[in-house]
């Protein structure tokens, strides 16, 4: 019997976002879990991938420490290319860019995302960084990944503000926009979802061991599509969990859970 612990929630949902990787792809990366899950990509089945930081880092020498956040100099560490922050962006715009991932405040039904305030202008509760490189990477790139901590007030039915376009207001509206792709995936602690093709709503792809229809509506402010037939993700080989808790994030600084 192997003596590994399972993974926690928040090591499977970087696990998850390595599965949507493939191999010689580019790879746009956001802070936090997304560096962890493209890291995790690049030392098990992806190997010649190239991540493009939102600062302007390409393809930092291996061996460094997990990266703090897009900016920080572990993403530039011996990298072959360095670039202006709207450099990196016009990647994205030329459509040198295979896959971006995205976080949000929130995240809608339609896969719209609000990172710059939550509540209305006359009832303000928070003001948020804002949209950094996030529209850009929502409006201009193919295929975009969110991710987020599902919740019912971080997935409502409408954000507060929409700083990312998804699909709008769904059906063909992001096309109307004259915008390009749109997300093909949200992924949380708790699964998988996709865009039903014609409505663009929210719907359950894949669930998470120990997950279920129930739960992840719980865990939602909005009432997700469910198919006839929902995949079970399974649990992480050992050894990739050995390179993701070793190798990629041997800290835990982002897929430690709290109070652990």
């Amino acid at each position: 019997m192997s003596n590994i612990a399972p993974a926690n929630p928040l090591e499977m949902l970087a696990y998850n976002l390595s599965l949507l990787i493939e191999d010689e792809q580019i790879v746009y990366v956001g802070t936090g879990l997304p560096m962890v899950g493209a890291m995790l990509a690049h030392r098990t089945h992806a190997k010649n991938i190239t991540m493009v930081f939102e600062s302007g880092g390409q393809d930092p020498l291996e061996g460094c420490d997990v990266p703090w956040s897009v900016g920080c100099p572990f993403t530039f560490r011996k990298s072959p290319m360095s670039m202006e922050m709207a450099n990196s962006f016009g990647q994205c715009a030329l459509g040198y860019v295979d896959i971006a991932f995205q976080g949000g405040a929130q995240i809608d039904m339609y896969g719209n995302v609000n990172t710059s305030v939550i509540g209305s202008y006359e009832n303000l509760k928070a003001i948020l960084p804002g949209s950094g490189g996030g529209n850009d990477i929502g409006s201009l790139t193919e295929k975009s990944v969110l991710v987020g901590l599902q919740t019912p007030d971080r997935f409502p039915a409408k954000v507060d503000f929409l700083t990312t376009p998804g699909y709008l207001d769904g059906g063909d509206s992001r096309e109307k926009a004259g915008l390009m792709g749109g997300p093909i995936a949200v992924v949380t602690q708790v699964g998988v979802y996709d865009f039903e093709p014609v409505s663009k709503r929210m719907r359950i792809k894949a669930l998470n061991p120990g997950m279920t229809v129930e739960i992840a509506q719980v865990c939602t402010g909005f009432e997700l599509l469910v198919p006839d037939h929902i995949e079970m993700v399974e649990s992480p080989p050992n050894e990739v969990l050995e390179i993701l808790r070793n190798v990629v994030d041997p800290r835990g600084v982002f897929t430690k859970m709290p109070g652990s």
